[in-house]
Formats: structure tokens, sequence, C-alpha cells
């Protein structure tokens, strides 16, 4: 064999950082040569453009082939032979970079807002030849080549080259919509890595398999838009939260499809008045007791239930039926499943090196370093893919306390301080605020919010007024205090009466969702309905009257699926709902109560139009502790807009309780908790109520047990 140069070592070794300064055709002493290395070839030539031919010599016995093209031709493919079989090959030697300067240029500054335009696997035509592009983030790789189906996952076959600041490409010729694939990676150190899933995937093998699937995901149709304003703040927001693979089943215990879904859910979601739903996270993960907050795949929709076409059918539908749709997202943190984003170049490339920065010890997942140009870049662009492609109107950011604080769930001495000696994830707060400009900037009409248990200021403020930008944020502390105050007796309650009272102080620093979510429902913490106290019938009387509570209180609303209808158990992620209990009246009274309490938040302008500002909130009665009792009104835009709501925590029926209210005249009871309708005993005040003589309109009110009442004016 001839002596070789150290460049054809590396490409036998798969050490060659960009393998097209030895491969593919070059000019030398004024010829064209080929070189061209395929491993299990036993015989390789050259077929120019006009189908001359010339072989190809073998320069080492691993498959390195070397050779002058005929008649000085440019354009060219390889024949080559495998046993009996004689193939031609397009050389992806012989193309030209996938990435332009343009583009290397956004990446390494951070600003390039659509990668998942430019990096994973894209399908194209080259130079007229079909094939797939791809394209991953390794910076600190001696080397990386793709594997797949279109090469029998033969590392050695198809080394990619490294651009710009770090990222490795490569077209294959003839590789297609369905294959699989993966990145072999050699790490810094010269060790093999396991093959790497690419971090912006399209799609995923179901799980246990880990393997990526190419697909043109700009062939995905695009769902219909949402109705125009579903995400105002003076719009009604009553979100649905569902988990998609336990909503329902089907022949015995299997998942629904994304089609099964969009046939079911949504007409179920609008029938019962909701205004949005909101999936638990939908991006590919490989445990499904984790619920989807570890995804390995943030830019792949979950093949459990699908294609992402499928997938966009579920958001249509949503849209057709008026619908808005949330997704939950995680962008905190990361599981560390050797096929995913941990340790992805042989060092830490998505987390913090240290642990102490880098892996969370309440779930024994890996930290975002957020203080990384491409990282950031990531996840900023992962979020204006799913407003982009799947036309989704809003994200749900999940555990942002998490990412707030360096020191969040860590014992003292095991938290490295910010610069400034503090506790505050500076670096994480300026992702935030980044994500939050970039995705209204884009989609003014979508919206965020953010999970954020603490009382961090400003989180849903704009950012120029030193805010972190999100449209809401959930109010963790008015769920904990109220849940806390309903979980009681009623003897005791008065002594409690605070825990309601305490959440008005705070309830318009905000924009609020007031949420009863899935975390509410599990790890022993009982169904809503199994906090209840009480006999069989007073657990659903405060159910019903909690509910009502909710809904009358100033802040947008979120449910998790089962609590429309009080499911009794905790929610299991592995089998359906409950839907049996429709069955019973009790049950089913909670759903009408749902359906209709949604109903009115939506058709009153007074409970949804000021939700976030003090100025459409005014106690009423707040000093009847030992009565249980509580009355308020809400007020919308309009003078004469307002809804009177009294809510009784106590079993006793109180007659002629006076209320004051702001105008005299007829009041109608619009909605009442008590109602027989919704399983209750029908005390009530008849529809409508006159306001008594006197100087000050008061209305002389029955007030029923363990329930609510709505009252408006008649104009």
């Amino acid at each position: 064999m001839t002596k070789l140069p150290a460049e054809a070592y590396a490409i036998i070794e798969g050490k060659h950082s960009d393998p097209f300064r030895y491969l593919g055709l070059h000019s030398e002493d004024g010829h064209s040569v080929v070189r061209a290395f395929i491993p299990e070839a036993s015989n390789v030539e050259a077929v120019g453009e006009h189908g001359e031919t010339a072989p190809l010599k073998r320069i080492h016995d691993a498959g390195l082939f070397a050779g002058a093209l005929p008649n000085g031709s440019r354009r060219y493919q390889l024949r080559a032979r495998f046993g009996d079989n004689v193939v031609e090959l397009d050389d992806p030697y012989r193309f030209p970079p996938v990435l332009s300067d343009f583009d290397l240029y956004l990446l390494g500054e951070g600003t390039h807002r659509r990668i998942y335009d430019k990096i994973g696997a894209h399908p194209m035509t080259l130079d007229c030849v079909e094939g797939v592009a791809f394209v991953v983030l390794a910076p600190n790789a001696k080397g990386v080549s793709v594997v797949g189906d279109f090469n029998f996952w033969n590392a050695r076959r198809h080394p990619m080259r490294v651009r710009g600041v770090g990222y490795w490409e490569l077209f294959v010729p003839h590789a297609s919509v369905g294959d699989r694939y993966k990145f072999d990676i050699t790490g810094p150190d010269g060790r093999h890595l396991p093959l790497k899933s690419d971090p912006v995937a399209f799609a995923a093998e179901i799980r246990p398999s880990t393997a990526s699937i190419v697909i043109d995901e700009r062939k995905i149709p695009k769902p219909r838009p949402a109705p125009t304003g579903i995400n105002a703040v003076e719009a009604p927001i009553s979100i649905y939260e569902v988990h998609l693979g336990s909503w329902r089943r089907k022949n015995g215990n299997e998942w629904l499809s994304y089609r099964d879904l969009a046939e079911q859910l949504p007409a179920y979601a609008k029938d019962m008045g909701f205004t949005h739903i909101e999936f638990l996270p939908v991006s590919e993960h490989p445990f499904d007791g984790s619920w989807g907050y570890q995804p390995t795949g943030l830019y792949a929709p979950t093949s459990r239930f699908g294609t992402p076409e499928d997938f966009s059918a579920l958001v249509d539908a949503c849209h057709r039926e008026g619908l808005g749709v949330w997704l939950d997202w995680v962008p905190g943190h990361f599981p560390d499943d050797p096929h995913g984003l941990g340790y992805f170049d042989g060092t830490a490339l998505y987390e913090h090196a240290n642990p102490m920065q880098g892996r969370h010890l309440d779930w024994g997942t890996l930290i975002y370093n957020y203080g990384r140009t491409e990282v950031v870049n990531f996840l900023v662009s992962n979020a204006l893919f799913w407003l982009d492609r799947y036309g989704v109107d809003g994200l749900r950011v999940d555990a942002v306390a998490s990412m707030l604080y360096l020191d969040y769930s860590r014992p003292a001495g095991e938290w490295i301080p910010n610069q400034h000696g503090g506790r505050e994830n500076l670096e994480a707060i300026e992702f935030l605020r980044r994500f939050n400009i970039e995705l209204f900037g884009h989609f003014p009409d979508a919206t965020t919010a953010a999970e954020e248990s603490t009382a961090w200021p400003q989180v849903s403020r704009p950012v120029e007024y030193g805010g972190l930008g999100f449209g809401f944020k959930w109010n963790m502390g008015w769920m904990h205090d109220t849940l806390k105050y309903v979980g009681k007796d009623p003897v005791y309650r008065k002594h409690h009466h605070g825990d309601v009272l305490f959440g008005l102080h705070y309830a318009f620093s905000e924009n609020f969702i007031l949420p009863l979510s899935h975390d509410e429902v599990v790890h022993g913490k009982r169904s809503i309905l199994g906090r209840m106290p009480g006999d069989e019938w007073q657990r659903f009387a405060n159910l019903r009257a909690y509910y009502s509570f909710m809904f009358g209180h100033p802040g947008k609303k979120l449910l998790f699926m089962g609590c429309e209808f009080g499911q009794e158990r905790e929610w299991n992620h592995d089998q359906s709902l409950d839907w049996h209990l429709l069955g019973q009246q009790r049950h089913s009274g909670i759903q009408n109560l749902i359906r209709d309490l949604n109903h009115l938040y939506r058709n009153v302008p007074a409970l949804h139009e000021m939700d976030c500002n003090q100025a459409g909130f005014e106690w009423v009665i707040t000093h009847d502790s030992g009565n249980n009792i509580f009355a308020w009104l809400r007020k919308g835009s309009d003078s004469h807009a307002r809804c009177l709501v009294v809510v009784n925590f106590s079993p006793n029926v109180y007659r002629e309780y006076r209320v004051r209210v702001p105008f005299a005249g007829n009041w109608k009871e619009v909605l009442n908790s008590d109602s027989a309708h919704y399983g209750g005993s029908n005390v009530g005040n008849v529809g409508n109520v006159h306001t008594l003589e006197g100087s000050i309109p008061e209305l002389s009110l029955t007030i029923p047990p363990l329930a609510a009442i709505f009252l408006v004016p008649e104009s």
C-alpha cells in the first residue's frame, strides 16, 4: 500500500473534523482526483457525467479508494461492489455546505431564532440529488458521524465536518423521510460516546427505542388559527389541563391516538365551556412516569400517540372548536439518559459541569447552562418552534422557581452564589426575559404562563419595566391557602377565615391564573374531592362551594382533567379517568356545575373583564367568620356590569341575610351551587330578589348551606 498522509488515517479512524478536505473531488497535478471511504466495498469505480468510468485504487485495506476522474469531469457518481451486488452511490463529499456563512454568523452570535430550519435533519435536493442534510452541535467532539437506516448504522460511512463554533454537518444522498438515525460522537478524550439522539429531531421512535426519525416538518399541515383575542388579559380564560395518555383509553387500556383525541377531546372541552386546553408536556420523553416533564426531544411531539401530522390535527381540531391550545414547556431541566443531551459531545455542553449548578437534587435531572449562547438559542428557538410549526397559542413554563434561584432545594454550602454573592440565577433571569421578548415579539397574540411558587416580583410584568415578561403567573399561594381552608371541618373554619381573605392582598400584583392542577391530585395529596370533610352530602357540597368560589374569585381559571366531575381517587397516569362515575348523580351534578360556571364566567363580563385589575373587585362581607360567609362584587368595564358573589362555607342555611349592593332594583340569581341540578338541596332565592326599602340598597337573601350564589342586576 502507498504511504498515506495523516489525514487519511484520521478518516479511517473516524477522527477527522473535516473529511471534505480529504474525501471527494480534489485537483492534484492538473488532474481531478476522487477519494472515497467505503469500508465494505470490494472495489469502487468513478462514473463521469457522461457515463464514462474509471476504477479507483484501494489505497488502504480499511476501504479507502482513490483515482482520477475520466476526462476531467466535475460531476460524478461512485459504483461500488458489495459481494455479488453492485450499487451506484452519490458521494456525500461532493456536495456544497449545508449551512451558509450567514447561518454560521447567527448561530455563533446566538441570534438564529429559527435553528429548526437549519439544525436537525432536513430533506432537501442538492445538485439535483434528493437526500437529507444533517446538522448537530458538538463543539468539543473530535469526530461526529451520522448513522442510520441509510448506512446500516455504520459510523465509518458518513463522517461529518465541523463548521463555525462547533456545528457538524453532512448531506447524505438518498437518505429519506422515515429513516431512523443517531449521531456517533467521539469525545475530546478520543472515547466513543453512547449513540446520541438528535437534540433537534422532529420525530422519534416510541420508547423504549430512542432513535430519531427523519420527517419533512415543512410539510406538516399548519392548524387553522385560534379565535382572535383568546389570550387577552380582559378575555375569559378557563383552562382544561390534560394528560393525553390518561384522559381516556380504549380497548381495555390502550392510549388514544392524537386522531382519537381530536375526535373527542375538543368537543368535550367546548361542551364544558372551557376556553383553552393545556397539554401536559408533549415533547418526546423516555419515561411514562415523568408525565413528559423529563424530555429528551424538545422538538418532537411524543410518538406515543402518533405522528407530528397527527399532533397537528389535534391542535387544528381544538382551534376548530374555538379553543386555545397551551403546551406545558420544560426549559428548566432534562434527564441524564445516555442517548439524550447529557454529556452530549463528551463534555458538559447543555448542562453545567459543576453538579452544584448542573444537577437537580430533587429530580435527579440536569440543569441547562443558561450562560451558554448556544443553549439559550436552542431553548428560545424551541419555544418559537411550537408556535410557528404547530400553531399553539401559549406556553406554560414549568418549575420557574427552580430556574430563578441558585440555592433551589439545596442545603447550605451546596450551591454556588452569583457574581454578586446572591442566590439569584442571573443567567436564567436573562434567558426568561429573552424568551418572553422573542415570543411576544414574533407572536403578539400568543401568551406565556409561569409556574412560579415564590414571591418573585413582577413575573407577569413587561421586561422594560423590570419584569420577567410573562403573560400570566400561576397563583400557587391562593391554591395552597384555599385548599387548606376548605379541607377543614366547617366548625373550625372560623379560626382560619384569613386563609381566604389573604389572597386578595396580592391578587392584583400579577396577572394570575388560579390553578387546581395535576400536582394537587397525586403523591398522597388525594383528589380535590378527597380533601373535602364531612359525610357524603357535605363532601360534594363543599366541592361545589369551592369550585364556585374559584370561579367568582379574580383570576383566570385552570382545572385538571377529572376534577370537573369529582374524580374520587388520585390521578393515575397509567389508566383512564373514572368516567363511569358520571352514572352517579352527585358526580354528574359536579360536571353540570362546572359546565354552568364556565358559561357564566364567559357570559358575564363582570366575572372576567377585570380579572387582573383591582378596580374590578370590591369586598362586601369579610367580617362574618362566625358564619363562614364571604361576599364580594365583581365589576366589568361597563358601569352597570356587576356580579355579587356570596359563599357560605358552613352547613347552615341563613335566611333574610342582608347584603348591600350598588344598585337598587331587581337582582337575578343566575347560579346557585345548591341547585338540585348539581346535587344540592335546592335552597335559594327562586330567581329574583328586589332590594329593600332604604337609603342604602340591600338584598335580603336566603343563603344555602355549603354553597355559593351569583346575582346580577337586571338591566
